[in-house]
């Protein structure tokens, strides 16, 4: 067995190959440090590697979960027992080992999965592309030159050069979606509460979500299966195996929440990924976005705002002083003073005006199964687009413009997916957004592994794929 095979697998070959006794985990693991030391000075996924202990745990046996034996990263946004948490910033330089990790991640773990580092991300999650001034950009292996989105923008990079066969990923605003879409990868949003550990409380309403991008829906469909909450008041998913036969009504929509109009070559991509819907049977038909949802990226900007303000906050308690501009980027810094200029009960109206919002989407969503839309308005962008030392303004304008499709679902909660399969003139990704019901994952992997066996996107390889380590 070839360390290029090895890197070809999805995370649930390469757990039946470990099972059958093909490989050993060991020799797994090794590949992808491997391919790891490889490309990372080329693509910079990771902030801190765990290299050692991965081989350790290698050694011994790793249970019989779905994932025994598979190389994984975690996000260095979540705290993984014994490596730092550096949040993307460089308040965060010297920071002791975190003692303890969320159970989100016991949950992953318990698959049998074994991480090889913590992936990179840019600070605190704020921004959709990861070019964080504490460590560089993190680089797209579709086209180094471009970004591979963010927040999970080194879990995707790593992912899509087959580093590891998928990677764990959180979403606040399309943190999942984005990078999914960036790096020609699949992506799905859970609804909220669904996961074992959701919204770790810094923003003013719940938010964020977390799960994995991976290659394969099979993949995404096992994790989200083994780390699904009980009790949640949601009907379970379970796990989701194959094609659903539901014929589904589908409504499109290509202008963004902020009324902005796609590139043509994502327009392309989307009326392309409906025409191959309706020769599957679905009926696609276009819609637009509810009056309320219209316009809701001030109030949405206000909310985020404030959680960079209560994280400055906590950076400034960690420090002892107010954090400098040596220390956290000015994007996060310009945001705290957004919110400590609005007028007093800015922050409260605008949280209540999203929060208003998920009857109407509840409604909307009465009228079709599901919503697509793109991800993104533009294929990925060059590095340094959206980096975080841009004046405010001119950041302002290039957020708004590129990012409008997927903030809607953070805020009332409801599942979204990025699916691949389609790409720009130059060979960059552009993925095409599934936005449904609360709580109808089900629905969402159902038609994802449709497309995956109508178009399928493994075949795609990117320009800076792995090269293949020695075997040991």
């Amino acid at each position: 067995m070839s360390a290029t095979d090895i890197a070809d697998w999805d995370a649930t070959q390469t757990a039946m190959a470990i099972k059958s006794g093909a490989v050993s985990a060991l020799e797994v693991v090794d590949a992808a440090i491997a391919r790891s030391e490889s490309l990372n000075p080329k693509l910079n996924f990771l902030v801190t590697d765990d290299y050692e202990r991965a081989r350790d745990r290698a050694r011994v046996p790793l249970g019989n979960g779905p994932f025994a034996g598979v190389p994984f990263l975690i996000k260095d946004l979540d705290d993984f027992t014994g490596l730092p948490t550096r949040l993307g910033t460089r308040s965060t330089a010297g920071l002791s080992a975190a003692g303890r990790q969320a159970p989100l991640i016991d949950g992953m773990l318990a698959t049998g999965l074994n991480p090889i580092g913590k992936s990179a991300t840019p600070e605190h999650g704020f921004l959709p592309t990861t070019e964080p001034l504490a460590f560089g950009p993190t680089r797209n292996p579709w086209g180094p030159t471009r970004s591979a989105g963010g927040s999970s923008g080194g879990a995707a990079s790593a992912t899509a050069a087959h580093v590891a066969p998928f990677a764990h990923a959180s979403d606040g605003g399309g943190s999942i979606r984005i990078p999914a879409s960036c790096c020609g990868l699949f992506g799905l949003k859970p609804s909220r509460a669904r996961t074992l550990a959701s919204d770790p409380g810094h923003f003013p309403m719940p938010l964020s979500v977390q799960l994995c991008v991976s290659r394969s829906v099979r993949d995404s469909a096992t994790l989200l299966a083994a780390v699904e909450a009980k009790g949640s008041g949601l009907l379970q998913v379970g796990l989701i195996s194959a094609p659903s036969p539901r014929r589904l009504r589908i409504g499109l929509l290509l202008d963004s929440v902020s009324g902005q109009s796609p590139d043509p070559e994502v327009a392309h991509a989307i009326e392309e990924t409906a025409a191959l819907l309706e020769r599957l049977g679905h009926h696609v038909e276009p819609t637009a976005w509810p009056a309320p949802l219209v316009g809701m990226a001030d109030a949405f900007l206000l909310t985020w705002s404030q959680g960079a303000a209560n994280l400055l906050a906590e950076t400034g308690v960690r420090l002892g002083r107010s954090p400098g501009i040596d220390e956290v980027e000015p994007f996060s810094l310009a945001m705290a003073t957004i919110v400590a200029s609005a007028p007093d009960g800015a922050v409260e109206q605008a949280v209540a005006y999203l929060g208003s919002l998920r009857p109407i989407y509840d409604a909307w969503l009465t009228e079709f199964d599901m919503i697509l839309s793109p991800v993104l308005s533009l294929p990925p962008p060059e590095i340094g687009w959206l980096a975080p030392d841009l004046p405010v303004d001119t950041m302002a304008e290039r957020l708004t413009r590129y990012v409008g499709y997927t903030t809607p679902h953070n805020v009332v909660g409801a599942p979204a997916m990025s699916v691949p399969g389609a790409w720009s003139a130059a060979g960059l990704p552009i993925g095409a957004q599934f936005g449904a019901a609360v709580g109808a994952e089900a629905l969402l992997l159902g038609l994802a592994y449709e497309l995956e066996d109508a178009r399928p996107w493994g075949a795609q390889r990117p320009m800076a794929v792995a090269r293949p380590g020695s075997r040991s």
